[in-house]
């Protein structure tokens, strides 16, 4: 799914270009290459913020919770 909407996004931003063409306003900076490497960025950046979403959440609310496992162990006894 996630390549889907990079694929979506890149899809929309050429037919951007293309619109842009149409009416005749160009920009240096946006093509096709441009584009592409723009999509890569954007999907890199989102893997990374799942990626340390993931770290964080793994030993901090891990943690978390295994403190609260223990403190209610130790309050049983």
């Amino acid at each position: 799914m996630k390549k889907d909407v990079f694929t979506l996004l890149g899809g929309f931003l050429t037919a951007l270009l293309f619109f842009f063409g149409t009416i005749g306003v160009s920009f240096d900076w946006f093509t096709t290459e441009s584009i592409n490497a723009f999509v890569i960025v954007v999907s890199a950046f989102v893997a990374l913020v799942v990626n340390v979403y993931a770290v964080w959440k793994n030993t901090h609310v891990s943690l978390y919770f295994k403190q609260l496992l223990r403190k209610k162990k130790s309050q049983k006894k």
